[in-house]
């Protein structure tokens, strides 16, 4: 499954199985986030991409003079 030559370097989510993967049983790059230092961080990525692309927006919004 692995077509990115990382080697086993942390844990990813894998966005079309819906598991942590590791090591050379990963999915390829553009099904992957990560990686992370543990399996339990991407186990949570989901909610990091949700909570930073909020705080991105809200950076936006005050930059463009949007925000209230």
């Amino acid at each position: 499954m692995n077509d990115s030559g990382l080697g086993g370097t942390g844990y990813f989510w894998c966005l079309r199985d819906h598991r942590v993967e590791s090591g050379d049983d990963v999915c390829p790059a553009q099904y992957r986030l990560g990686p992370y230092a543990t399996a339990d961080e991407a186990t949570r990525a989901l909610e990091t991409v949700e909570k930073r692309n909020a705080e991105w927006d809200a950076e936006d919004a005050r930059w463009t003079g949007e925000a209230s």
